[in-house]
């Protein structure tokens, strides 16, 4: 029975505050230790952190509610291309392809998350605002990974049709 997809998706119910399913997985992302509900308070406090910048923004372009920041945050970090190790004739060859929807979301949480962990010195809640604000207007670590992936992928372009 091995190799068969899980229900995960259908089974994940929207996050309660919100009612957005992606939050929700970004939360069970955030959970460490099965601690979930340390974790919705995280990400909760992060989500009014962000609400309190958002009430005194006065950019009209800027969004209206800490939601939208969060998915526009989640969007620009999303990478479209990776390079993945392939090898051909006794070579190892870094070769461009493009990432699917699926991970493309778990890469930019992943890389959201690290970013607000691996900074110190302050509560987990405002390093994870901090870190949604800055990917939101396009800045941050986990902007700065996402451009290096794009960057490696462009330089081994030329390995491109090593791809299946």
């Amino acid at each position: 029975m091995a190799g068969r997809w899980t229900a995960s998706e259908t089974q994940l119910r929207p996050d309660p505050r919100f009612n957005d399913k992606t939050l929700a997985k970004f939360i069970n992302c955030v959970m460490s230790d099965g601690k979930k509900a340390v974790a919705q308070r995280v990400v909760y406090d992060a989500m009014e952190e962000i609400q309190d910048r958002l009430n005194k923004e006065t950019n009209p372009d800027a969004p209206k509610t800490a939601i939208e920041l969060f998915l526009m945050a989640i969007e620009n970090a999303k990478p479209f291309v990776e390079v993945r190790s392939k090898r051909i004739g006794g070579a190892n060859y870094q070769v461009p392809m493009q990432v699917n929807r699926k991970r493309q979301q778990s890469l930019a949480f992943r890389w959201i998350i690290e970013a607000a962990r691996s900074e110190k010195g302050q509560p987990i809640s405002r390093r994870l605002a901090n870190e949604l604000y800055s990917a939101a207007k396009g800045e941050g670590k986990a902007m700065q990974t996402r451009d290096q992936v794009h960057r490696m992928a462009e330089a081994n372009k030329a390995f491109a049709h090593f791809a299946n």
